[in-house]
């Protein structure tokens, strides 16, 4: 039995699509009107622990939700397929090219966690350790990941929307999980030779332009770096419209 997801669209490009720590499938809502479902099939999973895969047991492991990515996309008849990572998505993302690369047609990583794993503060790391309890936590790094420049009450929405979305255990593993995971020495010496689009917004104080130049950029030959005005570490909720726009040129290009 393969996780559970829903689909927009029925082109002959497939998507899987992957979501962050504070998402699950339906994250992604804001910008599914403006997909062009004539062109791709997008699938959007939830990981173990989220969404309607809540109380399903796992490891809670970058490497079991590529796996299951993988399956799910077996179970859909995918032989081939492009992803979108989102946050913790974008490290799955780069599980899945050492995985499954002659399986992958094209990368799209959004404001992505890279394969070393993310450095805290001792301050830093309790904030996060604190957000699988909390929910004041949890909209603190909402908005100092958005640049402390979003209205309150939709800081509010974010945070209770992850605290609906998913299982504080699993939440709480998956922060150990892509905090602390590094497997970029697999990456740098396979060099994935995959064309990959990293996106980030330019409020996104962590998940920056400089990072993904010393990481996606430097350990991707075909890699390259858009950076999306007005948007913060979820632009699926702040600028969709300019989301999926660069998503899409960049699926469709030769």
């Amino acid at each position: 039995m393969h996780n559970t997801y829903h689909r927009v669209g029925h082109g002959p490009h497939a998507v899987i699509v992957l979501h962050g720590w504070f998402g699950d499938a339906h994250a992604f809502a804001p910008m599914e009107a403006a997909l062009d479902g004539g062109a791709f099939s997008y699938v959007f999973m939830d990981n173990r622990g989220y969404g309607c895969m809540r109380g399903a047991q796992g490891e809670y492991s970058m490497d079991e939700v590529a796996r299951d990515a993988l399956a799910l996309a077996d179970g859909l008849g995918f032989a081939t397929f492009s992803v979108v990572g989102h946050s913790m998505g974008g490290m799955v993302l780069e599980k899945l090219a050492l995985l499954a690369p002659l399986r992958l047609r094209k990368l799209v990583a959004v404001a992505p966690v890279p394969s070393c794993g993310v450095a805290f503060d001792v301050a830093g790391r309790q904030l996060f350790l604190d957000a699988s309890g909390s929910l004041q936590a949890r909209r603190a790094i909402i908005d100092r990941s958005t640049g402390g420049r979003l209205p309150a009450s939709w800081l509010d929405w974010k945070a209770q929307y992850s605290w609906e979305s998913a299982d504080q255990a699993a939440f709480a593993a998956y922060f150990l999980a892509w905090s602390g995971t590094d497997f970029s020495g697999e990456v740098q010496a396979m060099a994935p030779n995959l064309p990959l689009l990293a996106l980030v917004g330019e409020h996104d104080p962590r998940f920056d332009a400089a990072l993904m130049r010393r990481t996606y950029l430097a350990w991707y030959p075909q890699a390259r770096l858009e950076v999306l005005a007005n948007a913060g570490h979820y632009p699926m909720n702040e600028t969709p419209l300019a989301l999926v726009a660069g998503i899409e040129a960049f699926l469709s290009a030769p």
